[in-house]
């Protein structure tokens, strides 16, 4: 059985660049979990560890497992080129 594809953006209150991304993945239909950082800097520091940052917006796209590719760009092209291996 093949893992499960899973997309996890994350993202905090009042980012407009969270937004965009989070309204794309919507109006594509594609499925997506998010993860709020506002007011939670534990989340700030596993984006610090994972990536060496921790700004948002961060987009992981994986299959549940250890294996995520992750557009640190908050920019639509990226993430549809990110997208391209994932659908």
């Amino acid at each position: 059985m093949a893992a499960e594809k899973r997309i996890v953006v994350w993202s905090k209150q009042g980012c407009s660049y969270c937004e965009t991304v989070k309204a794309f993945l919507t109006e594509k239909e594609i499925p997506f979990s998010t993860i709020d950082v506002t007011g939670n800097d534990a989340f700030r520091d596993i984006l610090e560890v994972k990536y060496d940052i921790r700004y948002v917006p961060v987009v992981e796209i994986g299959t549940g497992t250890s294996s995520y590719q992750a557009v640190l760009k908050p920019d639509i092209e990226a993430l549809k080129e990110a997208l391209t291996l994932y659908i």
